[in-house]
């Protein structure tokens, strides 16, 4: 009986985990993007949130394959223009193998560009304010 109950609390485990990333959206190459809606947080007229994309097709790099990433964000929805605190790169779906990772000290704003995941991201969260 045990076993069968920790069985089905680990099935479940993932269900909750996707449970925490709502898709907003398709970039313009059809990768699928994800907001963390508990992320999401106003200060002094900046949305911060994370962000999250799955690529259709992995990237290859260097340092390895890219399935997925996520970014720390911060959107001036006044102005319609990102910065990137943070980005991750992973090496599986799950974002649990990280690739790459780089925090940016000062992140400077920036245009989003038509059909990229910032474009994406700048839309869902301006559209409310």
């Amino acid at each position: 009986m045990t076993i069968f109950v920790l069985a089905l609390a680990s099935a479940a485990l993932p269900a909750r985990a996707a449970a925490q990333w709502k898709q907003i959206g398709k970039t313009s190459t059809g990768n699928p993007v994800f907001i963390e809606p508990r992320s999401v947080k106003t200060v002094d007229g900046i949305v911060h949130a994370r962000v999250r994309v799955l690529f259709e097709t992995p990237v290859k790099t260097p340092e390895g394959t890219w399935v997925s990433s996520q970014t720390a964000a911060m959107v001036d929805c006044s102005k319609s223009r990102i910065a990137a605190k943070e980005n991750t790169y992973y090496a599986d779906a799950r974002g649990s193998k990280v690739v790459e990772r780089t925090v940016n000290k000062i992140p400077g704003y920036g245009p989003a560009l038509e059909g990229s995941m910032a474009y994406i991201a700048v839309a869902y969260l301006c559209k409310k304010k």
